[in-house]
């Protein structure tokens, strides 16, 4: 399961070819991935039919520098929406190859949209079955980490303030010593503990954040339309608790995902 979803995450390579990016938010992260991603274009490192950038204020900084002529050459456009609907439409698909060359640029500082429209389509798929987020049975070995009231646990493997535009090398810019952790393996170990202590737990499902051209990460779309399907055919079987991450190499927001 864990290798299924993997396989569709591609590695990076120079130019990098995407159909469709869609970048969440048009603040001070989606201005500088929008930046990062016309250079990438100028200098070759990157292919891509269309961008879009989200944003629910049409005055954000991306929409002000669109308007004043930046981004050029870069097939870049502005939507005004909220993310979680404006998602929820684009990835409405059984199919995961209909996403494919598809990918999200997430901001650091956005909720965990993509386990929220997971609870989503699980709810719409079993409406009689109580669909929830429970909180982690056990705390993760994690150098840093806080349970949200909402059930929600983010991770961190660093216990420093990391720069926004690192990307996560193999030798860490903070520790100047090799990065020899890796928040999807982590999480992979986790789900096998917990089994092995007794305690069913499906898994883990991994929204990988690959840093892919410029120092901009993003998430490939199939990936996501396939873990609705590891959803599907877990809560077939019956009950199911599914442990679910947004995750880079070094940090993470994690839930388990709880159909009754």
């Amino acid at each position: 399961m864990v290798k299924e979803l993997h396989t569709l995450q591609k590695s990076p390579r120079a130019p990098v070819t995407f159909r469709q990016i869609v970048v969440i938010g048009g603040g001070c992260y989606g201005s500088w991935y929008a930046q990062q991603l016309t250079r990438a274009w100028v200098h070759g490192a990157l292919r891509v039919e269309d961008v879009i950038v989200l944003d629910r204020d049409d005055r954000c900084l991306v929409a002000d520098r669109l308007r004043a002529g930046d981004y050029k050459g870069l097939p870049l456009r502005f939507e005004r929406a909220e993310w979680a609907p404006w998602l929820s439409d684009w990835l409405a698909t059984d199919t995961p190859h209909a996403r494919a060359g598809d990918a999200i640029v997430p901001s650091p500082l956005m909720p965990h949209v993509l386990f929220d429209w997971l609870l989503a389509r699980a709810r719409e798929r079993t409406p009689e079955r109580e669909v929830s987020v429970e909180p982690l049975r056990v705390a993760p070995d994690m150098p840093w980490q806080r349970a949200a009231p909402d059930g929600r646990h983010y991770v961190s493997f660093a216990d420093w303030m990391c720069p926004v535009n690192c990307i996560e090398p193999a030798r860490c810019p903070a520790t100047r010593g090799e990065r020899n952790w890796s928040m999807p393996e982590a999480l992979v170990e986790y789900v096998a503990k917990e089994r092995e202590s007794g305690h069913p737990l499906d898994g883990p499902i991994i929204f990988h954040c690959l840093h892919r051209t410029w120092g901009v990460g993003m998430i490939d779309a199939e990936a996501i339309v396939a873990a609705d399907q590891v959803v599907a055919k877990a809560t077939e079987r019956g009950p199911a608790r599914v442990l679910v991450g947004t995750v880079s190499h070094c940090h993470g927001a994690l839930g388990v995902l709880r159909v009754s």
